[in-house]
Parts: structure tokens; C-alpha cells; sequence
């Protein structure tokens, strides 16, 4: 401090200095002696400091085309100028090395006229880490976060932009991705001595002119695009990207200045409206006192965001409106986000793996029907108070769904999957599994009380005998025989892997089959005799899996032409209902290769079958 107070005190003599003396110290010669020095009253040198900014900074205004010392770079941490040798002549004016001068303040070491990169250089005393990258990562966000925590909330702030919005860059990398279908980026503005860019987007409902004239060439691949109505929406925000370390750099102030609307900022709060604080030589440095909750305050890279129309607070105030005119739905419709397109980008490729490789990967259960029941399935798409939750490979689904063809009904076939087990099929059956029936505000699951509702309910043609409670009873006596021994012991059979077991049991379910063949009406060529009835429907859907699924992985026979059981299959293979209900042969090999193969957790019937305990 007492050397600060001598050379202001002497200020007034250095600018005695004759003009070439001047002249060489602003231009760094090499040597002073190179121009003599005529001895001035009162005049001493001995305190002269080349380091002292106040007297560069006197030298400046004395010429103002100097060049010697440019105006500081504040982001320049290495900015120097060459060493300024000063040769000792034995003159009493000339500076002395061996004691630094009066003061011990010269030296032979560069001249750093930019204090503050030096002491960033040596000390990093802002705590800008080494290396640090000042560029820009562009506009778009690389990262990509499926399910961050309130999403939605964070979507609708993103969307309505109301003030601004401050973002640590984990934040926008994170949440900016699940709205950037909201907005099409404009522009990118960079600046010279600036550590932040701005890139301007607009709401994508805003739209833009077409860029590329429509070819002429016939031979050209058209693209199915439908253009938009544009000036749908006047909705444009500012994104600021801050370099790391950009809040801790001496002199900063955020885009917009130091009384823009950002929350940390604002004037009366933490972080608030810097002061002007001034340095033992009156330099002023501005600098905002930053929250430690501020995501800038420890020299990472952080976003704000804002709108600029339509919001005096944060934009221009430019009269144009300046929410957007839609809800983000229509965004959402509009375009899908850069984390949903990643997402179908993902399957298309694992679709693409799966057709590669689905000679060697394990095949699973179809989605989707195909052949004569996706005809079915998209005839009943319409919305209807009675509702069949079902899938497609399941014989249980199959058989609830034989019987309200069978019965004419008007109806909605939903297609679900049992194994992941919506809440729409959990709130007909809260064990999840199908088929489920949602009849107005009725629910109920279980394919053999779903029939018997189906034909109390009294609409449509009966599947049941008419006036005649014995035969009824006879019918409801065989179905439970087809429940109880034939489909358990057709699934023993299919999830056997030892052969003796598989004889076994090929034995034991064609000792069932033969019980019903037994009593069934002997002209056929259903159980009861013309007709498609109820024991008919119980047993269509492993009749038809006999002669698809069973043959194919056990070598099942098919039955002698002209026999009873021949007949009786012929019959069912025939009858419309049953194949209005029936998918293609594939869907049915390659949904039951798990079970073939007795696969771990492949249904709860499965590990029912392998525990010897009764079905689900």
C-alpha cells in the first residue's frame, strides 16, 4: 500500500518524461539507453515500475494510437509481451536490477500488463478448471434421459417459458431433449470476448418457408410430406449457454446485463444486482455475489432460458403475443421429441437385429393376430359397452371369442399382452390374465364363466341345449372333463423334455380325447350332432393346436379319415366361427416354443403344469 501512494504521488513527474523516453517504454525497445535522457529537476526514476498499470495506463492516454498495450483480454490467461532488457549504463536515471529499484518492483520479467489473467494463471484463484473448454456444445443436446423425474412438470415449464429459467447443464441435457419438438432452431449467435452463446429458436408451429425447390426428375423417390399452415404460433425464446467458469471471470456480467430478469439475479435477493466494487488503483470490477445453489457458482456450465416476445419482463415487449396459441399436445402431435425418436430409432433397430438373427434367438409369443382373426379383430376395432380383453395365441381367449361369434353378438375385441399386464385388463381382472369381459360397468375374467354369462345374458343365438336341463347339465358335465384331464394333459405333453415322458404322456392325452369321443352323437359331426354347441366351443381352440402345435413339436398323429374323432376335428377345422377366430399356423409354432422348450417363467399355467398342482 505505501508503494501504491509514492507512485501516484509521482505520477505528474513521469508524464515529464521526454517524449522518445516515453515512446521506448510504450514500444518495449530492448534498451532504454538507446535515447538519452536529459536530467530534469526534481526528476526520479528510481521508482520507476514497468508492471505499474496505472502509469501504462497514463502512457495510453498520452497516445491514443498506441499499440503497445492492447486493452486486456480478459479470457486470455496467457497474454504477454515480450521481456523489456534494461541495460545499466552507470547513469544515476537509469534503473537498477540488482535491488528492483527504490521500491524492489522492477525486475527483468516480462511486462503483464493483464493483472487478473496472471493471478487466473498462476493462483486460479476463480476456480475455473484447468483446460477448460470455451466453446460451445451446440444447440442440440446429446444426452438422452428416458423417464427423469417430473417430467411433465418440467415439460410445461419448458413449454411456457413465463420467466426465465436458469439450468444447470446436467438439467438441459436431461429435460431440453423431451421439448425439443416444441421449438425449431433459427440461429446461433457467438460473441468475440463473451463467455456465452445465444441460439434462438422458434415455436416450430411458427413454421418456415420450403428450401428446396420440388425436383422434376420422374425417377426421384417422392417423400409423403403434408405442409403445414404456417404463423400458427409467434412464440421465440433465447437460449444463453454459458462457458464453465464464465460467472467466476473478473468484470463478468450475464447476457442482458446484471438487471436482466433471471431469479438469481435479481436486485434485494441472494446473488442479487452485483456492486461496483473498486481496486486499490480504481479499477472496477464487477462481479455478481452468486448463490451457492446457483449451478454457475462453482464454474460449471449452466443455461438460462427465456422468451423474447410478448414478455416485458424478459423479452423485447414487442406487441406480438406471446404464449403459445396451442397446448402442447399439438406440439406433441405435431412432432415427436428427440428422446421418442431415439426410442423408435432403438426398436426399429432391434427389430432389424431380430429378423437377422431369428434363426438363432429363441421365438416368443405374437401381439398381434394374423390370417382370418386380424380380419375379426379389426371388425370389431369399434367402441361397443361389451368389450373382449383378449390375445391372440391364447385357446382360453379363443374359446370366449368362438362363442360370441358363434352367438352373433355385437361386441370390441381389445388385444392386450397378459405378461405385462395393463390397468385397463387389471381393472376387469385383478389377476391380470385373459380373457377379461367388461360388459358397461361389469367386469369378470375366467373363460368358462364368461360363456356361461355370455348365454345367461340371453343375447344372441344359444350355444347351450334348449328346454332340456339334462342334456345341459351333460354338456356343462363334459366341459369340465376337457378343463380337468385333457388341456392339463395336453400342456404335460408339450412341456416334456424327456422322450419317455412325452410317450407317456402322448398316451395319457389320447386316453382323454378318446372318453369324449366316446359319448359324443355318433352322426355328428359335432359333440351334439349338427350344430356347433357349448362342449364344441371348450374344446375347439387345443383341437385346432393339436394338428398346429403338437404336431410340430411332438410329432402328434392326425386322426384315421372317416373316424369319429376325424369327423369331429374336420367339423371344427371347417366351421366359420372357429376360423374367424383362427390366426395363421406360424403365430401358434413360434408362441408355443416356449413352452416346448419349457422355458423358466413362461406363464403361470406352465409352472403350474411343472408343479403337478391344478391350473390357474
Amino acid at each position: 500500500m505505501e508503494t501504491d501512494s509514492v507512485l501516484h504521488q509521482q505520477l505528474p513527474s513521469y508524464r515529464g518524461l521526454q517524449p522518445q523516453a516515453a515512446q521506448a517504454i510504450q514500444h518495449g525497445q530492448n534498451h532504454l539507453t538507446h535515447h538519452s535522457l536529459t536530467p530534469q529537476p526534481g526528476l526520479d526514476l528510481t521508482g520507476l515500475d514497468d508492471n505499474d498499470p496505472v502509469f501504462h495506463q497514463d502512457l495510453r492516454m498520452q497516445d491514443p494510437n498506441s499499440h503497445a498495450f492492447p486493452p486486456p483480454n480478459p479470457f486470455d490467461r496467457g497474454h504477454q509481451h515480450r521481456p523489456l532488457h534494461i541495460q545499466n549504463n552507470g547513469s544515476p536515471h537509469t534503473p537498477q536490477q540488482q535491488n528492483g529499484g527504490q521500491f524492489g518492483m522492477l525486475t527483468t520479467n516480462p511486462i503483464q500488463h493483464d493483472s487478473i489473467g496472471r493471478l487466473q494463471q498462476e493462483d486460479d484463484i476463480f476456480g475455473a478448471p484447468e483446460g477448460a473448454d470455451q466453446k460451445s456444445n451446440g444447440h442440440q443436446s446429446g444426452k438422452i434421459v428416458v423417464d427423469p423425474p417430473n417430467l411433465d412438470e418440467w415439460r410445461q415449464r419448458l413449454f411456457n417459458v413465463d420467466e426465465m429459467i436458469t439450468l444447470s447443464e446436467e438439467e438441459y441435457e436431461t429435460y431440453f431433449p423431451h421439448v425439443d419438438n416444441v421449438y425449431s432452431h433459427r440461429s446461433t449467435q457467438k460473441y468475440k470476448r463473451k463467455p456465452f452463446v445465444s441460439h434462438y429458436w422458434d415455436c416450430r408451429l411458427k413454421g418456415r418457408p420450403p428450401g428446396t425447390p420440388k425436383s422434376d426428375d420422374p425417377n426421384k423417390k417422392k417423400r409423403k410430406r403434408t405442409a403445414r399452415e404456417r404463423d400458427l404460433c409467434d412464440v421465440k425464446i433465447k437460449i444463453t449457454e454459458y462457458f464453465p467458469g464464465a460467472m467466476l471471470r473478473a468484470g463478468f456480467e450475464p447476457d442482458g446485463g446484471p438487471n436482466q430478469g433471471n431469479n438469481f439475479f435479481a436486485p434485494g435477493q441472494p446473488g442479487g444486482q452485483p456492486m461496483q466494487q473498486q481496486n486499490q488503483f480504481g479499477m472496477s470490477l464487477v462481479n455478481p455475489v452468486l448463490p451457492p445453489n446457483h449451478p454457475g457458482a462453482d464454474g460449471r456450465r449452466y443455461y438460462t432460458i427465456q422468451r423474447v416476445n410478448g414478455n416485458g419482463g424478459n423479452g423485447k415487449g414487442d406487441g406480438v403475443p406471446g404464449p403459445h396459441k396451442h397446448p402442447l399436445s399439438e406440439s406433441d402431435r405435431v412432432k415427436k421429441n428427440s428422446v421418442q425418436r431415439w426410442l423408435l430409432k432403438q426398436d426399429k433397430e432391434a427389430k432389424k437385429t431380430q429378423m437377422a438373427d431369428s434363426n438363432d434367438k429363441q421365438k416368443t409369443y405374437h401381439k398381434k393376430a394374423s390370417g382370418n382373426a386380424l380380419m375379426t379383430v379389426r371388425k370389431h376395432a369399434k367402441e361397443h359397452e361389451l368389450k373382449l380383453f383378449g390375445s391372440c395365441f391364447c385357446p382360453f381367449v379363443q374359446r370366449v371369442w368362438i362363442a360370441m361369434e358363434a352367438k352373433g353378438l355385437n361386441y370390441q375385441y381389445i388385444e392386450v399382452d397378459p405378461y405385462k399386464k395393463p390397468q385397463s385388463l387389471l381393472d376387469v381382472n385383478p389377476r391380470g390374465l385373459v380373457p377379461g369381459i367388461r360388459h358397461g360397468d361389469w367386469g369378470c375374467g375366467e373363460s368358462t364363466v364368461l360363456m356361461e354369462y355370455l348365454e345367461e345374458i340371453g343375447m344372441g343365438n344359444p350355444i347351450l341345449p334348449q328346454g332340456n336341463p339334462q342334456m345341459r347339465a351333460t354338456c356343462r358335465l363334459w366341459s369340465d372333463h376337457i378343463n380337468r384331464n385333457i388341456v392339463p394333459a395336453f400342456y404335460q405333453l408339450l412341456q416334456a423334455q424327456d422322450f419317455a415322458k412325452q410317450a407317456e404322456h402322448t398316451k395319457k392325452l389320447q386316453e382323454q380325447i378318446s372318453k369324449i369321443v366316446d359319448v359324443c352323437d355318433p352322426h355328428g359331426p359335432f359333440f351334439l350332432g349338427l350344430q356347433l354347441s357349448y362342449v364344441d366351443i371348450q374344446f375347439a381352440p387345443w383341437m385346432i393346436r393339436l394338428s398346429r402345435v403338437m404336431k410340430h413339436y411332438r410329432g402328434w398323429q392326425d386322426p384315421a379319415p372317416g373316424s369319429r374323432w376325424g369327423r369331429w376335428m374336420d367339423a371344427i377345422e371347417s366351421n366359420e366361427h372357429v376360423k374367424n377366430t383362427t390366426s395363421l399356423d406360424e403365430l401358434y409354432i413360434d408362441s408355443y416354443e416356449r413352452y416346448a422348450q419349457n422355458r423358466p417363467n413362461t406363464s403361470e399355467l406352465a409352472d403350474a403344469v411343472n408343479g403337478g398342482y391344478g391350473l390357474p
